[in-house]
């Protein structure tokens, strides 16, 4: 958006108030990552609680359910017992993990930057310390 663009620009629904809404929570970019970097776009929810430290089992089962509502993820029950379920990216997943990782990127390339942000109050992060993305 540029400054002085028209009021349309910047009503509820355009593309940038979309994709930000989207992003809200840290965990829906956390788990596009984890599934594409970590594993090859597929895993169990018991895989993705033990590779996303700081999540608890009921932020992790509803941020799953948002991201299978919104279509960035497809859930996949196989026939065992127990019942196995898998979530894996869709096309669409897929195609915000690119936008995702170039936040990443750009966070691994300025982690200065990162640390001379004062912290915010409800930040978990302790100063001096910058976990890998």
């Amino acid at each position: 958006m540029q400054a002085g663009s028209d009021d349309n620009d910047w009503r509820e629904d355009c593309a940038p108030r979309r994709v930000m809404e989207l992003f809200a929570t840290k965990w829906t970019s956390m788990i596009l990552h984890t599934l594409h970097a970590r594993h090859a776009g597929a895993a169990r929810s018991g895989v993705l609680l033990r590779s996303l430290p700081g999540i608890s089992k009921k932020m992790l089962t509803q941020s799953l359910r948002e991201m299978e509502g919104s279509g960035l993820i497809s859930r996949h029950v196989e026939d065992t017992t127990p019942p196995a379920v898998e979530y894996r990216l869709t096309p669409l997943g897929a195609r915000f993990v690119g936008a995702v990782e170039l936040l990443y990127a750009w966070g691994r390339d300025n982690a200065d930057a990162l640390d001379a942000l004062g912290t915010r109050p409800s930040s978990r992060r302790r100063a001096g310390s910058s976990p890998p993305l």
